[in-house]
């Protein structure tokens, strides 16, 4: 692989990173970046399964940015939201 093919793909895994809403390469100073098989166990331990859903474009929006300035992330809040719905109801 040469030069540049290697700083080409330094350029896609930027760009996944940055569509994705990722912050592991972008922006954090100091933090780092657990691998997928890692996380996996973390969060296993956690108890943690894996759910996919299809929700409406405004509503991941609204979410995004209410978690833009937490820590916890997208998936921390929306289960925050779902257990606020489920104890009014």
């Amino acid at each position: 692989m040469n030069k540049f093919e290697l700083e080409q793909n330094k350029a896609f895994k930027l760009a996944n990173d940055l569509k994705q809403g990722g912050k592991a390469r972008v922006g954090v100073a100091g933090a780092q970046k657990v691998d997928r098989r890692e996380q996996r166990k973390l969060d296993q331990a956690k108890g943690l399964v894996s759910f996919a859903c299809k929700l409406d474009e405004k509503f991941v929006q609204q979410l995004k940015a209410r978690t833009e300035n937490t820590e916890s992330g997208i998936t921390e809040g929306l289960a925050e939201l779902l257990v606020k719905a489920e104890l009014e109801r």
